[in-house]
């Protein structure tokens, strides 16, 4: 009975996992690594394990670094059930054939070098055919309800708040009378969060493997936060620029879109015209429209008294590329929540070359940027970047508002920790390797847990 840690090691992306009791075979997560192009091509090395050798898939949600190489699991074998929580799996149905798409499209450009260079021509990592394969293998879990996988193992889903239908996994293994339980965080969210509910409490492991995205730093306070966007909205609008804000397609842009409905007539916001330039943002939001048990309280009350979440309107849902290109002639008041997040592709990066450059415009990043994309060198303040093989002059005005981050921050950490009363051994992953030790620090001097940070490929003994 044993753990082995793979993925979000060395750094925050591609979460993999594999526990092994009973003679079976679990994969915790089979996420997509992301960042610079070298870390990239991480992802078409071999798994390190035998995709046929997994008896099972256990998900703890939908983003692409936690799922985007389920894919590629399925097709190179691998046929048995890929468990997640119901929403997650209609999230992963928009995800994952996105994210096929978009393998199509970079094996595209990067073969049209190649060929020019008489370079081998490569295959995308996987397809949109690939990833309907895969879609087929997954069901779909309530939170709260216990449920034996496979022999001497059982796993229960808890709402780990970050974003609809992410989960915490409990894990009980059961292998000759010996029995543990391990607990995976997945990616935990943040305390009074607009429309989800707080991560669960879980009180009891034996072990446990917890995100530490933010484990050295503190998220600034909601109501400031709500203060700081109001104030960047009012700035944008007497500079008369534009307001660009890339945001992951999944929970972001829906938080977004909540608070600009709830403080519409504080902000002015009628004089904007207001646009949600994602298909998969908009496709995400209906998934979120189609699950009001999982909203938080003040989410609930919204709904049941004016039937649907704050109302803007002027929001334009823009589904079609001449749409999307239609918003760039647009040189003053405009609202563009697009994706991707760390404008590592997808529209945004096309608003950002209309808009980088002007004095005039505002860019408003919401998310973490990890090391090697183009949303971290703006954060960073770079004076020059480089969009499409071409350089652009940063004029634009950067603002970095973290107190909106997906993730829970060094408080919200300690305090899901401390729910554990039964003192787990604890496995901290899924951050820079400062953050994973700080916060490891952390939970020895605090609350006197035993805590490591595991390499890549270490195997531990339950």
């Amino acid at each position: 009975m044993h753990i082995e840690f793979y993925g979000a090691t060395s750094g925050i992306t591609g979460s993999c996992h594999i526990l092994r009791a009973n003679g079976e075979t679990i994969l915790l997560d089979c996420g997509l690594i992301q960042g610079r192009r070298e870390e990239m091509e991480k992802n078409r090395r071999p798994f390190p394990f035998s995709p046929d050798e997994i008896s099972a898939v256990v998900l703890s949600h939908g983003h692409i670094d936690h799922s985007g190489r389920i894919p590629l699991l399925v097709k190179q074998g691998y046929q048995g059930p890929i468990y997640a929580q119901n929403a997650t799996v209609d999230l992963c149905d928009i995800l994952l054939q996105d994210s096929a798409f978009l393998q199509e499209k970079d094996a595209q450009y990067e073969n049209k070098w190649r060929k020019r260079k008489k370079k081998p021509l490569i295959e995308p990592l996987y397809t949109v055919a690939d990833a309907r394969d895969a879609l087929n293998n997954l069901i779909g879990l309530r939170y709260r309800e216990k449920q034996e996988i496979l022999p001497g193992v059982s796993i229960r889903y808890q709402d780990a708040g970050h974003i609809l239908g992410s989960a915490s996994v409990e894990i009980w293994l059961d292998e000759k009378g010996k029995q543990r339980k391990v607990v995976f965080s997945g990616d935990l969210g943040q305390y009074d969060t607009p429309i989800l509910n707080d991560p669960a409490a879980i009180g009891q492991a034996d072990h446990l493997i917890v995100e530490s995205t933010y484990g050295n730093r503190r998220h600034r306070d909601r109501q400031n936060t709500i203060d700081e966007i109001g104030g960047i909205i009012r700035e944008a609008a007497h500079e008369k620029g534009n307001l660009l804000i890339p945001a992951f397609s999944i929970g972001r842009s829906q938080e977004i879109l909540y608070y600009l409905g709830k403080y519409y007539d504080q902000w002015e916001l009628d004089r904007w015209q207001v646009f949600l330039d994602s298909p998969m943002a908009i496709r995400a939001s209906k998934v979120y429209w189609e699950y009001p048990h999982l909203y938080d309280e003040e989410a609930t009350r919204l709904r049941k008294r004016i039937n649907e979440m704050p109302h803007l309107r002027n929001l334009k849902l823009t589904q079609t590329p001449q749409e999307s290109m239609a918003i760039n002639r647009i040189k003053s008041g405009a609202i563009i929540i697009s994706a991707s997040g760390m404008c590592t592709g997808g529209r945004i990066i096309h608003h950002l070359k209309h808009n980088i450059s002007r004095s005039g415009a505002h860019v408003m990043i919401v998310g973490y940027q990890a090391n090697g994309t183009l949303g971290r060198a703006l954060v960073d303040g770079k004076s020059l970047v480089r969009i499409h093989g071409d350089e652009y002059r940063v004029k634009a005005n950067i603002h970095t508002v973290g107190g909106l981050s997906a993730h829970a921050d060094i408080d919200d950490l300690m305090r899901w920790v401390g729910n554990f009363n039964s003192h787990p051994q604890v496995h901290v992953v899924h951050g820079e390797p400062e953050s994973k030790q700080d916060f490891c620090d952390k939970l020895a001097s605090d609350l006197k847990l035993k805590a490591s940070v595991p390499m890549y490929g270490d195997i531990l003994e339950l």
